[in-house]
């Protein structure tokens, strides 16, 4: 998996703490060693985290080492960054994008 700077690697086994009963929205980027876009998307995801610290908080899970979360949300293309809140996912977009546009598609959920 790709180390961001300010992003925290979450897993199978500790998911539901970090994501699903976070006190702030959590973005969650599905990603892999092998996906190229997800490379593209680590400046933007390390620049958003630093940014909205205060409003959201920006984890990462591999898809190939967890399989169980990957599946339960169904997640078949990377990255796909899906948005939870209150422990249900409100959003999930698929593909690298500008961190301007990523902030515009976080407004309506965060």
């Amino acid at each position: 998996m790709i180390a961001i700077e300010g992003v925290d690697a979450v897993t199978d086994a500790d998911f539901d703490n970090e994501v699903l009963k976070a006190g702030l929205p959590v973005l969650v980027e599905f990603t892999a060693d092998w996906c190229g876009p997800c490379r593209q998307l680590a400046p933007v995801l390390s620049a958003v985290a630093g940014e909205q610290a205060d409003r959201l908080k920006v984890v990462q899970l591999d898809v190939d080492s967890n399989p169980e979360v990957t599946a339960r949300y169904g997640v078949l293309a990377m990255p796909t960054l899906m948005v939870f809140r209150a422990g249900e996912p409100v959003k999930s977009m698929v593909g690298a994008r500008p961190k301007r546009k990523l902030l515009q598609e976080l407004e309506e959920v965060v």
